[in-house]
Parts: structure tokens; C-alpha cells; sequence
């Protein structure tokens, strides 16, 4: 696994989250080296679906891109809802695709990828249920484990959560992909 000392990973996150899609992709950055900051529109602690609680350390609207080396946006169908009803939020993650930094994607949570503008011409894949959100907004949707396209991480669900990890922690230990872009 490559090593990650140094970085600081962003993950973006609110109440209703998919709690494997946080946790696991937390453990395989954290392990890595990466400091790991949870970012969220709501402030105190949120709740996965399934009962997990995480503190927040920054909310959406003080948060900056460019304090962060990428992103990781777990899914849960309410997390994701809300999170691309927030407009610090939406602002929050297109940064990442403008200063072209890894953002790795599970599920439900590529929905806020749609409002950021940042999925023309781009391959994606996610829950099946995004597909016609997500081709409606210029990707590629494709029903595969993990898709890596230029520092753009998806995934479709937990099952998926090893590759996925595997592809986040070598994305950000790769950096800055040119055309990652917003």
C-alpha cells in the first residue's frame, strides 16, 4: 500500500451516511499515514444509518479545498440527498475537481458530483440507481467494482469498499491529475 504521510484526506459526510462507506475508507487512508478530517453542513456528531457516530471537525462552510491534499464522499441515500442540497457543501467538492485533487466517490454519494458540475465527459460508476442522474449530468456510467478516471474514484456499494480503498489511498498518494478538472 503506498504511503500517505503528509496528506490530509477531507471526507465529506452528514447525518444518515452509509457507515461502512465512512469507516472502512477512514481506516485505509488513517493507516496509510493521512490525516483524516471529517467535514460535514451539520456541527457536534452525525449518525450513520446504521447507528455509527463521527464528530465533525470543520463544517462545509469553513472548509477549503485547498487545506486538503482530496476527498472522499461516502453514500447513504439521505446523506447524499442533503449533502447536494448544501451549497457550502456543493461549492466544497467542485474546489477539489478546479485544483485537480483525487476525490474517491462510493454509492449514493456521487449524487453531489451532478449539482458540483463536475461529471462531463467523465466515467463513473455508483449505485444503480444514480445512473440516469449521473449520465443526465454528461458521465459515463459503467457497472463495474471500482472506476479510477483522472483522480476520480467510484464505487458502486460496501461490497465493493477493498478495491475502492485500495484505488483512494493510490490515487492520493499519485497527487494532482491534470485532468481532474471542475
Amino acid at each position: 500500500m503506498a504511503d500517505l504521510t503528509g496528506k490530509k484526506v477531507a471526507f465529506l459526510a452528514t447525518n444518515g451516511f452509509e457507515d461502512s462507506e465512512l469507516t472502512s475508507p477512514w481506516g485505509a487512508v488513517t493507516d496509510a499515514g493521512a490525516q483524516a478530517t471529517l467535514v460535514s453542513p451539520e456541527s457536534g456528531t452525525i449518525t450513520g444509518k446504521k447507528g455509527h457516530e463521527a464528530t465533525v471537525e470543520v463544517s462545509s462552510a469553513e472548509a477549503t479545498a485547498a487545506d486538503f491534499d482530496g476527498l472522499v464522499l461516502p453514500g447513504g441515500v439521505a446523506n447524499g440527498d442533503h449533502l447536494r442540497m448544501d451549497a457550502a457543501s456543493v461549492a466544497f467538492v467542485k474546489d477539489f475537481f478546479a485544483q485537480h485533487k483525487p476525490v474517491g466517490v462510493i454509492c449514493h454519494g456521487g449524487w453531489i458530483l451532478t449539482d458540483a458540475d463536475v461529471l462531463k465527459g467523465r466515467t463513473i460508476t455508483s449505485y444503480p440507481s444514480l445512473r440516469t442522474d449521473l449520465t443526465n449530468a454528461g458521465a459515463s456510467w459503467v457497472d463495474e467494482e471500482v472506476v479510477v478516471d483522472a483522480g476520480l474514484v467510484s464505487s458502486r456499494t460496501p461490497d465493493d469498499l477493498p478495491a475502492f480503498n485500495a484505488k483512494v489511498v493510490e490515487e492520493l498518494a499519485e497527487g494532482k491529475h491534470a485532468e481532474q478538472t471542475a
